[in-house]
């Protein structure tokens, strides 16, 4: 039961950093979730929005970061 105890209190904290990642990045307007490939689509009463290009950059900035972490722990 202390792994799981572990994994938790791990997972909130990086949610924690997250969520404090996108309150400052609200604040100085950084443009993911805007960038240009993204697809919004306006319709009559709906809006479908498809974060495509932002979903490829954090997707690379997520790998890198496993990968050097994978480096640097052995």
């Amino acid at each position: 039961m202390t792994e799981i105890g572990k994994l938790l209190v791990l997972l909130g904290g990086i949610l924690v950093v997250l969520g404090l990642l996108l309150l400052v990045g609200g604040r100085f307007h950084f443009p993911f979730g805007r960038l240009p490939g993204d697809i919004v689509y306006h319709g009559r009463h709906t809006t479908v929005y498809f974060p495509i290009i932002t979903c490829l950059v954090l997707s690379l900035l997520a790998s890198l970061l496993l990968y050097l972490w994978g480096r640097l722990s052995r």
